[in-house]
């Protein structure tokens, strides 16, 4: 479900792998990636991580079908699925190396918590994103400080009450990703960025992304605690009527309750 391909100029990219399911993250990737960055983390010599998908699509997002069985779980269990995504999001954000996401596909619910959690996003001309929770019956609680923290509060309002899609070129135009450009080009676009971050000091870059987080007001103690009410409230939320109505609805292919018959 994961792979890595490395550079032997230092750099180290993690390949989401599952493209029939277009790289839904489910349970066992969402473990998979966590503990690869960990890894990633440690190794001192490394110099940049970029994150990409297989096949067509970068992330289709969460996999619905553990969603709704998390819904239907008992509490503590889906307070306990929702906490493991917390965690990969906060180990993503948290690597010391630069971080960089290669949009090449379709990016939808979790998939933009992932891209948003990184330092730098290049999208290729193709990509489209949503913020699809709502169109679930769900919210985007988990990624929601990096999404508002990418994009303003003002922009990640409308998208999230939405979940409209929009093209690379909108989400380059409100800061979900730096650029966007051809499909073709995006390698190319990698790597002369790959050139820049090799260019600056090892160490003044890992300095650097403390000084952004501490010059943006946050604490790893405060990261923490709302990480951890964040979990609460999906569960909440995907424990409900409505969230089990939308996640079903989703599986079975048919329009949600709350929406004009055909």
């Amino acid at each position: 479900m994961l792979r890595i391909e490395r550079d032997p100029r230092g750099t180290a990219t993690l390949i989401l792998d599952r493209p029939a399911e277009r790289n839904a993250l489910c349970a066992e990737l969402i473990a998979g990636l966590t503990d690869a960055l960990a890894k990633l983390a440690a190794e001192t010599g490394l110099r940049a991580v970029l994150l990409t998908g297989a096949g067509s699509a970068f992330c289709a997002g969460a996999d619905i079908g553990e969603m709704r069985a998390s819904g239907s779980a008992a509490p503590e269990q889906n307070v306990a699925a929702a906490r493991r995504f917390v965690a990969l999001l906060d180990r993503l954000a948290h690597m010391p190396q630069p971080t960089v996401a290669l949009v090449n596909g379709a990016a939808f619910g979790g998939a933009i918590g992932l891209i948003a959690a990184c330092d730098i996003a290049i999208a290729g001309s193709a990509a489209r994103f949503s913020l699809s929770e709502v169109r679930l019956g769900l919210i985007p609680a988990m990624i929601s400080p990096y999404v508002i923290r990418a994009i303003g509060a003002r922009q990640a309002g409308r998208y999230m009450l939405s979940g409209e899609v929009m093209d690379a070129a909108t989400a380059a135009r409100i800061g979900l990703v730096h650029e966007a450009v051809d499909d073709a080009a995006l390698p190319d676009a990698a790597g002369k960025l790959v050139d820049a971050l090799l260019a600056g000091g090892p160490r003044a870059q890992v300095e650097i992304k403390a000084l952004l987080r501490r010059a943006a007001g946050r604490t790893d103690s405060a990261d923490a605690e709302l990480g951890g009410e964040l979990a609460h409230w999906i569960a909440r939320i995907r424990g409900s009527e409505e969230g089990a109505e939308g996640l079903s609805a989703f599986l079975e292919k048919r329009r949600a309750n709350w929406r004009d018959p055909d």
